[in-house]
Order: C-alpha cells, then sequence, then structure tokens
C-alpha cells in the first residue's frame, strides 16, 4: 500500500532529495567516504555548503548586503538569538500562535516587547488585521505560518513607518516568493520545506548588526557565523547536504513561482473537500488559511466518529494527519515535496468515509 506523508514536521522529502542523499550516505562525491563521516573542513564539503548558500540567494532572490547561515538549536533558538542582536529597547511583536507566543516570551528577556495583536482568546483560529507597529521598534516580528493552528500570512507586511521586519518561516518557507529586502532577519528550522531536522536557516541583513550595548556570547551573535561562513563550529554537514538537493530539485521545479502555484492548487482541492463534505469543517477563518497546514475537524453532529476516520484514514495509508495534541481533529500538510496525488487520496479517503455514514 501506498503511503502519504502528511506529518507537519519532520515532514515529507522530494524522492529527489532522499535518493541523492542516501547514496550519499554510501559514497560522498566519489571520496569512498560517507557524507555521514567526513570533515566538515574538506573541501568537497565546503563546496556543498557554498553552493547551498549561493543557491539560496538565487532562489529568493537575496539582495546585496545580507548573508545566508547555517545555524544549529532550531528555530527556537532564534527566539533568543533574535532580541540578543537586534532588540535595543522596544520591538513589536503579532501574537498568531504557540510558536510565536514562545518567540515573545523569550525577547521579553531583552527589552520590552509591544504584543500590537493576539488571536489568542479566539484560539489562534485567524490573523490580526489592523494592528499598528509603532515607528521606535526595533524590529517587528511575527510568524509567517503557524503550523498548530492552520493560519498563514502569505504576504510580506509593510508597517508604514520604516520599521523592518523579522520573521519566522520556518514551515512556509521556499512556498512562495519573498521580498527579502523588507527584513533585518528571515530564520527557519529546515524540517519542513528543506531538510531532515537538525539546521536552520537564517538570512540576516549585515547592516541590522552590531547596534546593541550588550555583550552577546559569540556563538550567539550572528556576525560570528557570518564571519566563518557557518562553518565557525562543526555545522549540522548531513541536513546542509540534504538541503542542498532540496534547493537543486527546487530549481528543476520552476523556482518559486511555479512551486506557489503547486500548492495553491494542493491546498484549494483539499479545502475545498472539506467545505463540501458534511462530515468535516475548518478551524480556522478562511482568509487566513494555511497553504501549507490544513487543519479540521469532524462537524459537531459527527464529533463521535472522529477516530473512527482516523483509523480509516490511517488503513488507508494516510500518515500524520492528527491534529496537534493541543487542538485536536485533524491535520494535512501539503508542503512543497507532498504530491498532489497524495492529496487527490485523502480527499478520496474522505468521500468514501462520507458514503459509508
Amino acid at each position: 500500500m501506498n503511503k502519504h506523508n502528511f506529518s507537519a514536521g519532520p515532514s515529507i522529502l522530494s524522492e529527489y532529495t532522499i535518493k541523492n542523499s542516501a547514496a550519499a550516505v554510501i559514497d560522498f562525491e566519489g571520496t569512498g567516504l560517507s557524507i555521514l563521516e567526513v570533515s566538515h573542513r574538506g573541501k568537497e564539503f565546503v563546496a556543498v555548503c557554498d553552493e547551498a548558500r549561493a543557491r539560496i540567494k538565487k532562489l529568493l532572490d537575496v539582495p546585496a548586503g545580507y548573508e545566508v547561515v547555517f545555524l544549529g538549536g532550531g528555530a527556537s533558538l532564534q527566539f533568543c538569538m533574535v532580541p540578543f542582536n537586534l532588540l535595543n529597547r522596544k520591538a513589536s511583536y503579532l501574537d498568531t500562535g504557540t510558536w510565536a507566543s514562545n518567540a515573545i516570551k523569550e525577547a521579553k528577556l531583552f527589552g520590552e516587547v509591544d504584543v500590537v495583536a493576539s488571536s489568542k482568546d479566539a484560539n489562534y483560529t485567524f490573523i490580526p488585521k489592523n494592528y499598528r507597529v509603532g515607528e521606535d521598534s526595533d524590529y517587528f516580528h511575527f510568524t509567517s505560518n503557524n503550523t498548530i493552528y492552520g493560519t498563514e500570512m502569505r504576504y510580506d507586511p509593510d508597517c508604514g513607518n520604516g520599521v523592518r521586519l523579522v520573521c519566522d518561516m520556518s514551515s512556509d518557507i521556499f512556498s512562495r516568493p519573498v521580498d527579502v529586502s523588507k527584513y533585518d532577519i528571515i530564520y527557519a528550522g529546515a524540517q519542513k520545506n528543506l531538510a531532515p531536522a537538525g539546521v536552520t536557516l537564517a538570512i540576516v541583513r549585515e547592516g541590522s548588526l552590531g547596534h546593541v550595548e550588550r555583550a552577546i556570547p559569540t556563538m550567539l551573535d550572528y556576525r560570528t557565523h557570518i564571519k566563518k561562513e557557518s562553518m565557525f563550529n562543526t555545522p549540522p554537514v548531513f541536513p546542509i547536504f540534504a538541503a542542498l538537493q532540496t534547493l537543486k530539485w527546487y530549481k528543476e521545479l520552476g523556482g518559486l513561482e511555479a512551486i506557489e502555484k503547486m500548492n495553491l492548487e494542493k491546498a484549494a482541492i483539499l479545502y475545498d473537500e472539506i467545505d463540501r463534505n458534511r462530515l468535516f469543517r475548518g478551524t480556522v477563518a478562511t482568509e487566513d488559511r494555511s497553504i501549507m497546514n490544513v487543519c479540521f475537524v469532524m462537524n459537531d453532529e459527527y464529533k463521535d466518529m472522529e477516530a473512527d476516520f482516523g483509523a480509516f484514514a490511517s488503513a488507508a495509508g494516510m500518515v500524520g494527519i492528527k491534529g496537534h495534541r493541543s487542538v485536536g481533529g485533524f491535520r494535512a500538510s501539503l508542503y512543497n515535496a507532498m504530491p498532489k496525488s497524495s492529496v487527490e487520496a485523502l480527499i478520496s479517503t474522505m468521500k468514501t468515509f462520507e458514503k459509508q455514514h
């Protein structure tokens, strides 16, 4: 039976990435060594790291004055690394979910935090609108896609007063074109749309660094990693190699415009089925629906069928569609590597379950 991997993360990788990465585990670049055992200082891997950073710059059209670095610690470490490097007096944050809330908590250790808006009281079922970011803010931080709740900001906000942006794009990086020039920092854990867990991508505007008065520990200073080209300490070698394979595959697909079109199509057909099927309903405001994480539940009159549908879907080869433990229901993650055929298989499963009940 075919398996359809809708896991939220670590998540599905392209066949291209898996095959090439698996081959390198046996023999990396003809060295006779596994990618798992080579020196990160060896010329073969240095070339991998350099090419991966160059491809990211090209794919996202990163302007001059920015650098790409590979870091450890996941996006959660960025919650403190960002304010450590950027927060002088006050920063503004938008609270749209669990990870945004965690970022706010960390930032408060470094200075004043203005939470400009929050949808927490509504269980994060929408993205707040019409908020104001003070012009005295050092930066405005937001989480573009909320994996647990299924909301997404598929645009680059304009604060209107020159305040620059910082964004956690962990779960929708490379899913659409981005105007990098508006941002001071974009960061993303790799385990959704780039590579296996273990590496974090950061795109940093160099001019934003070096303006805080506090001392910054060496490992938490972006300048350290920029200067050493992600080689200050041993980087996560295998995830970076896998990331390069994914970036090559993205070029084959036609770049971010083509990828965005594919993602919109996948999400549209699944949301259409959720809206049509009398057993299910979506959980968030229609205008804020994520194209990466589609969250839905059983309609109230069919709530007692939730476990039955979960078992039915699992038996049909659907993997990882159970909703996050904090919200329940179901979640189908449609990251870039998710084929449309798998989404169609889930839709067919939903229709069959409806007919039987």
